[in-house]
């Protein structure tokens, strides 16, 4: 049996608007603007016959799956594809320091010291353990079609990880707001079929 995992990313944010680093300790709410992204969202694909929508914990990726769930899909919560522990940056807005110790951080996962981190925050490899284990779980479902809605860099590690990329390949993925990835699984082999598709915001 072919399976279709559709992942989006949450709808914008204020903390999104103004470069605020968000992560999983920061639970904000969609703003006015990821609202009508979440609408349009629903309407290009609310007939697909999804069996469930997964979101993570936060709100945010509720807000952005909530007419989905207004419209009786059932939906689960995951924390697993919570978003990054951004650490002591959580809740502020990037500066120089900030990015640098991000670069230092890729740097590192580059050559393969995955247990960088910034401070108090996940490392990659804590992060790698978690989406792995959720798409091991995603392999043993019995759904056709699912709907995750999970968050920006959680994507970029998912992407990875289906691709059976380096650790580093995490970077070249862009991932915006309400930005759909598609991935069918057939006979155990994971084809990504696109990434980041924005056409439902007529982009």
């Amino acid at each position: 049996m072919q399976k279709h995992w559709y992942f989006v990313r949450h709808g914008q944010t204020d903390y999104n608007k103004m470069g605020i680093v968000q992560g999983s300790g920061v639970d904000s709410s969609l703003n006015e603007a990821g609202r009508s992204q979440a609408k349009a969202f629903y309407d290009k694909y609310k007939d697909i016959p999804f069996d469930k929508v997964i979101t993570s914990a936060l709100k945010r990726t509720h807000e952005t799956m909530t007419h989905f769930i207004d419209d009786g899909l059932v939906w689960e919560q995951d924390a697993a594809i919570n978003e990054m522990n951004w650490g002591v940056h959580e809740g502020k807005k990037s500066k120089p320091f900030m990015a640098k110790a991000y670069k230092v951080m890729i740097e590192e996962w580059a050559k393969g010291n995955l247990d960088a981190r910034l401070q108090e925050g996940e490392s990659a490899a804590e992060l790698i353990a978690r989406l792995s284990g959720f798409i091991n779980g995603l392999r043993k479902r019995p759904e056709q079609n699912l709907l995750i809605c999970t968050h920006g860099r959680s994507l970029r590690c998912l992407m990875m990880l289906l691709k059976k990329q380096a650790t580093e390949e995490m970077e070249n993925y862009k991932h915006s707001n309400t930005g759909l990835f598609k991935a069918q699984i057939f006979k155990g082999e994971i084809i990504v079929e696109f990434e980041n598709d924005l056409s439902h915001l007529g982009k």
